[in-house]
Formats: structure tokens, C-alpha cells, sequence
């Protein structure tokens, strides 16, 4: 059966109910705490599933990369977002390169403090 969640207006109170479908249009919601009919459904959050493609289409979105390059923080937050969609382990590197745009220190400065950070490895 479809749990349903609910908030009751009178007490505030958030709770969840059990109804079969058929039952959903038929019954009258009660809450558990007051016992008040003055109730609203709330709607759970949903996700929606993407390709990677499109995903790597919203982070390529040239409104969203204007004039980052002068701005380390929406660099590092540019970066922390493209971690995140690409939902693949990136390593400490790059958490530490992100933490420290994010904190708005100058690029060439990382780059100079962690010499290899573009290499790849021989076996990739």
C-alpha cells in the first residue's frame, strides 16, 4: 500500500497514513494527534532521472561559465557541481582544489602549491 505523508493545520503535526489507491479517494483523513479533518497532503520530493549527456550538458551551459575564470569561488563552486553530476570518485586533489577556490584563493597559486595536479596516471 502507498504511504501518503500529511500535515495537519490545526497542530502542525507531520504524519504519514497507509491507503490503498481505491482507498485514497474514498477516505476521509483524520490526524492521529488532534484527530482534526483540517489536513494537507504534502508531496514528497521526486527525482528525475538523467543521461549523462544532459547532465553534462546543464554543467557545460555557457551563461553558467561567463566570466569565471577572474572568479575562483564560482570556479570552485562550478567545480564542486561538476563532482557532484559526474557522481564518480575524483579524490582528495580535487576536493582540496575545490575547498580552496571555493575559499577564494587564486588559481595559479594551487596550481604552483600542487605541481602535479594535471598529470594522469601511465595507466589510464
Amino acid at each position: 500500500m502507498p504511504t501518503y505523508t500529511y500535515r495537519c493545520l490545526d497542530c502542525q503535526r507531520h504524519f504519514e497514513i497507509f491507503l490503498t489507491y481505491a482507498e485514497y479517494d474514498q477516505t476521509t483523513v483524520h490526524c492521529p494527534d488532534c484527530n482534526s479533518k483540517n489536513v494537507d497532503r504534502q508531496i514528497e520530493k521526486i527525482r528525475i532521472a538523467k543521461s549523462e549527456e544532459s547532465r553534462l550538458e546543464d554543467i557545460a551551459d555557457p551563461s553558467q561559465l561567463e566570466g569565471i575564470e577572474e572568479d575562483p569561488v564560482a570556479m570552485g563552486r562550478m567545480m564542486r557541481r561538476m563532482g557532484e553530476e559526474l557522481g564518480e570518485e575524483v579524490g582528495p586533489e580535487f576536493d582540496e582544489v575545490v575547498s580552496r577556490l571555493e575559499k577564494g584563493e587564486d588559481p595559479e597559486k594551487i596550481a604552483r602549491d600542487i605541481p602535479d595536479l594535471g598529470e594522469m596516471d601511465e595507466g589510464m
